[in-house]
Order: structure tokens, then sequence, then C-alpha cells
């Protein structure tokens, strides 16, 4: 990403991998903090809490708590899919 960055926006390559970690912080921090984190024409990250649950040992069979504990969600947006599966959307023309 920071190859990337240097290359279209034409900072230096440090000044791109400092741009990149600012942005990745910023991500993480707002996540952590319980925000959802949107990015136009990409997606958006959410932090979601699960609950306590019973999992199973797949080696043993013996049943054993899951504590709840807070997972990341990604959902990409209708552009992202479309893009993905090769496809273009009207607007896009």
């Amino acid at each position: 990403m920071t190859e990337a960055v240097y290359r279209r926006v034409g900072l230096s390559r440090a000044e791109s991998a400092e741009l990149v970690e600012v942005v990745l912080q910023e991500i993480c921090d707002s996540l952590a903090s319980g925000e959802s984190v949107k990015l136009s024409s990409f997606g958006s990250f959410i932090a979601r809490d699960k609950g306590e649950r019973i999992g199973r040992n797949p080696k043993t069979g013996v049943e054993v708590p899951i504590t709840p504990r807070r997972v990341m969600v990604f959902k990409p947006s209708n552009i992202m899919k479309a893009r993905i599966n090769g496809q273009t959307l009207p607007d896009e023309d």
C-alpha cells in the first residue's frame, strides 16, 4: 500500500509509509473504541460483541465455554462486490 501511495501521490517513500501507518492506526483506534469505520466505495469495518457460548474441542469432543469477546467484521460495499465479480455498476460507465 505504501508503494502505491508513493507512486500515485508523489510523496517520498518515508512520507508514504507514515501516511499509511497513520490511516491504519486511526482505523484501529476507532474500532477499538467501538466506532464503525466506513470507507466509501470500499466497505465498512464494524466491531461486534460476541456473547459467551459453548464450543466443542474437535479432537476430544469435550464441551468448553468460549468467553465473550469482540470481533471485527468487514462488510464490502456494493461497488467492491461488483469490481471483484468483474461487473460494472450503472453509474460507473
